[in-house]
């Protein structure tokens, strides 16, 4: 899988994101305020170009002349890049001097307001340039004429366009400065709040495997102490499976150790026996002990099968079972074993019953509860397996019972409380049920036996439940 982005640079990713963001929005708002300021700035000035040439208009002869003062053209050269046209039309919109063909105003074009004069300023193109033109009409009142002269004054746009680009350019450089500064102000802010998590780090790194205890909390910060209480509840739960995993292996050890013993002496004293009667009655009782070391490792082998479909309950793994379908199963497979000990093996499960769980866990956990009631149930007894609709599992026998006060502890990994058996097989349910979150619990037999009842949450009478 691939390794997650480092804190530092997902943060400082997401902030320069942000910054490129904002300065492009800004570089574009300054570009646009600074073509707007530059059309103010150089607007007034085209205007003013414009009354000065209106300026030069005179009537010789019956006709509009014009003196053309090239001074009101000179004043762009100073702070102008671009280029000048003029164009002069008479009152019967003739041309009198300057440029052929400059854009007349667009029909519709609004008369400014900003100056005290009958002006116009619109946007155009003249041979292939965009220009920034003003229309100044001019009154002409002479006793040979009388109507509006028009003066047009067209400027390209490169001034206009280098103002706003400076602007642009200016404010896009205070930006970046400012992003900058901000990028290495988080990066070192986030150097130092890191600070105590690579201690953290460290210190967990340095215990030894065996040392589970709390971590220290001076020094903490407070957004950390969760973290840390994460961490102490994790090994918390850790000491205590280690310390259940330690008593487990050292109570398999003694209740293996014990059996074993007994099947070497019996094997020794058949062996120094020399009356085949005998060696017949020592192989027969290693194998009656071979059996059950056979039936205790069996169970063994089942508590460490149910971590494993725990885990898998817990991540999801689990299947719809029909418990009714279950229980048939494994009453007919003991039924063999029911009938040789004399015991009537009976199955009560009126419908199909779908639980949630993990298939091998659940036949683990009725295999016991039979095995458990067969082994405590008289020749001529009963043992009754119920299945109702409720998701209640029940399995009652004719035995002699388990004394209430001896209920709570028959989950506990080898309690015999003085019957014959490993004492691991309610142990094992006890288990299954927990992985299941299912409840058990042990009840009065109506014939005096003992009813071990299961119940399932969630059960349902099918299958898509």
């Amino acid at each position: 899988m691939p390794r997650p982005a480092s804190l530092r640079w997902r943060l400082l990713g997401n902030l320069a994101s942000l910054l490129i963001l904002l300065m492009l929005a800004s570089g574009l708002s300054a570009y646009w305020n600074g073509r707007e300021a530059a059309d103010v700035a150089y607007d007034r000035t085209l205007l003013a170009s414009a009354r000065t040439i209106a300026a030069g208009l005179f009537e010789r002869d019956g006709k509009l002349s014009l003196d053309v003062p090239y001074v009101a053209l000179d004043t762009f050269a100073y702070d102008s890049a671009g280029r000048i046209y003029y164009q002069v039309n008479g009152v019967d919109q003739q041309l009198i001097s300057g440029y052929e063909n400059l854009p007349p105003p667009p029909p519709g074009t609004p008369r400014t307001d900003a100056y005290p004069a009958l002006a116009k300023f619109y946007n155009g193109t003249y041979r292939g340039q965009d220009v920034r033109v003003v229309s100044l009409l001019k009154a002409v009142s002479e006793p040979s004429m009388n109507g509006m002269a028009e003066i047009r004054v067209a400027e390209t746009d490169e001034a206009r366009v280098s103002m706003a680009r400076g602007l642009m350019t200016d404010t896009l450089l205070r930006l970046g400065m400012l992003g900058g500064g901000a990028l290495l102000l988080v990066w070192f802010t986030v150097s130092g709040a890191l600070r105590p998590l690579e201690r953290l780090r460290g210190a967990v790194e340095a215990r030894r495997p065996d040392d589970l205890r709390p971590l220290p909390r001076e020094a903490v910060q407070h957004e950390l102490l969760p973290l840390v209480e994460s961490i102490d509840h994790f090994t918390e739960r850790l000491r205590v499976q280690f310390e259940r995993q330690s008593q487990f292996i050292a109570d398999a050890a003694h209740e293996l150790r014990t059996p074993l013993a007994a099947l070497k002496a019996r094997v020794e004293l058949g062996l120094r026996s020399e009356d085949a009667a005998e060696l017949k009655t020592a192989l027969v009782d290693g194998r009656q002990g071979i059996d059950r070391l056979t039936h205790l490792a069996n169970q063994l082998l089942s508590l460490a099968r149910i971590e494993h479909g725990a885990q898998a309950v817990a991540e999801g793994g689990a299947e719809h079972i029909d418990l009714s379908h279950l229980a048939l199963e494994l009453g007919l497979a003991m039924a063999p074993l029911a009938h040789a000990r004399g015991i009537a093996l009976a199955l009560e499960a009126e419908q199909p019953v779908y639980v949630r769980g993990e298939p091998t866990l659940l036949s683990e956990l009725l295999s016991n509860l039979l095995d458990n009631a067969l082994a405590h149930t008289p020749a001529g007894g009963t043992v009754v397996l119920r299945v109702l609709p409720q998701g209640l599992l029940e399995v009652e026998d004719d035995g002699p019972g388990i004394p209430p006060e001896a209920r709570a502890r028959v989950f506990e990994r080898f309690y015999r409380g003085g019957h014959q058996g490993t004492g691991l097989g309610l142990a094992i349910v006890g288990e299954i049920c927990r992985a299941h979150q299912a409840s058990i619990s042990l009840h009065d037999g109506a014939q005096g036996g003992l009813r071990v009842r299961v119940e399932f949450e969630g059960a349902s009478d099918h299958s898509s439940a």
